[in-house]
């Protein structure tokens, strides 16, 4: 066989490219519900598109031996991953236009009843099957690299209206709450600073996190720095509310590292302000643990956060003596002391949790009263006690900046 039995099937079936067109497009409309509804894809741009597929196998089938150019079936995957069509959807309009041509050539050669002919067709086949394969795989590349893109370029739009939120400067063209909505965030809800410190250098510790929240209905948006991974999170209710017991949940199954929570708000304007909260809440937590700690909602813990030099004032001034004391004596009743007031002041919950019996507890809260001259049951000296606490807290693990 030579090439004129292709070249006559080709010139056949270019001159019935209109008709083979019309079928093509019949048949996708009918068979896919995508096509069929035509909003995003109307009649017109299918129609080009697979009158342009049908040019293209005439074409090879014609001409078998040259180059393929596969720019038609890239520039479609381009267009259809844009355009947000479903790719298996877009594969079976590639499909319905090969089948049809092929079942035309088909019934043609049925009729002419010539060998020559039907060696033609078998030859056809095995083009045909061959282009199709080249044509798909051309198109789910440029589909695929396209959809990254996409994602990647949607992901660095979100991290930077994060960014916007958290400090404070969303842009000349776009407010608080413009960046808010375009992350999902609601108005009429109450939002949270997340800050989880990385396990490496830029290596999240909470993987996945905001697929993990839209999952229970969490609105969120994140942001990756070198030492810290960000959120700001919108939730229904304040922190006694299931929206916000929820997110704890979450974080507490997914943290691999220390997280902080800032206190809920409702301002958007406020973000910045929750950011140092959150962190702060990270900062007091233990190295090397994978904890999650709300901030203290107490003002007296912001009043520590954002007086920083009052702050270490007042823990050289009430804590001194205990200070001074060697690293392990000092840690112990540092240690003691904190846990006490984040209980209640309950020497036997404290007792629990850190090891040893209520009575040491005791004990180490007497030498605590004696080395600093602040008594336990005065109102004031507890108060000077757990504001100094806070801070040496915070001043001996300082946070990794964002």
């Amino acid at each position: 066989m030579t090439g004129t039995e292709l070249a006559a099937l080709a010139a056949w079936a270019r001159s019935c490219l209109p008709g083979l067109v019309d079928a093509a497009c019949a048949a996708t409309v009918d068979r896919i519900p995508f096509y069929r509804e035509g909003r995003i894809v109307d009649a017109a741009e299918l129609r080009r598109s697979v009158e342009a597929n049908m040019r293209f196998l005439v074409g090879a089938i014609a001409q078998p031996q040259a180059s393929l150019d596969l720019a038609a079936p890239t520039a479609t995957g381009r267009r259809r991953a844009q355009q947000g069509a479903p790719l298996p959807e877009v594969l079976r309009c590639y499909r319905i236009c090969f089948t049809t041509l092929w079942d035309a050539l088909v019934a043609h050669t049925s009729r002419d009843r010539e060998l020559a002919a039907a060696e033609a067709l078998l030859s056809t086949a095995s083009l045909i099957l061959q282009l199709t394969d080249q044509h798909a795989l051309a198109l789910t590349e440029a589909y695929r690299a396209t959809t990254a893109q996409m994602m990647l370029a949607r992901q660095e739009r979100r991290a930077a209206m994060v960014e916007a939120l958290l400090t404070g400067l969303p842009g000349t063209d776009t407010g608080p709450w413009e960046a808010a909505e375009l992350l999902g965030l609601h108005r009429d809800g109450m939002l949270v600073v997340v800050a989880a410190e990385t396990r490496a250098l830029a290596e999240a510790s909470l993987p996945d996190i905001e697929r993990r929240l839209a999952d229970i209905g969490i609105a969120s948006g994140w942001r990756l720095t070198p030492a810290q991974q960000l959120g700001i999170v919108s939730i229904r209710g304040n922190s006694n509310s299931s929206g916000y017991g929820k997110l704890l949940t979450v974080l507490r199954t997914t943290a691999r590292a220390r997280t902080g929570i800032s206190p809920t708000f409702d301002a958007v304007t406020d973000t910045p302000r929750a950011l140092r909260l959150a962190q702060a809440a990270l900062a007091v937590l233990p190295p090397g643990r994978s904890e999650v700690r709300p901030f203290d909602p107490s003002p007296l813990a912001a009043l520590m956060v954002y007086q920083s030099e009052e702050s270490r004032r007042l823990t050289t001034e009430v804590l001194g003596p205990v200070l001074a004391l060697p690293s392990e004596d000092r840690e112990t009743l540092l240690q003691t002391l904190a846990v006490w007031l984040d209980n209640n002041g309950s020497a036997e919950r404290a007792g629990e949790l850190i090891h040893c019996h209520p009575n040491t507890v005791r004990y180490r809260l007497r030498r605590v009263q004696d080395l600093t001259g602040r008594i336990l049951s005065d109102p004031h000296g507890v108060a000077e006690l757990a504001a100094a606490a806070y801070a040496a807290r915070l001043a001996d693990k300082p946070s990794k900046s964002a």
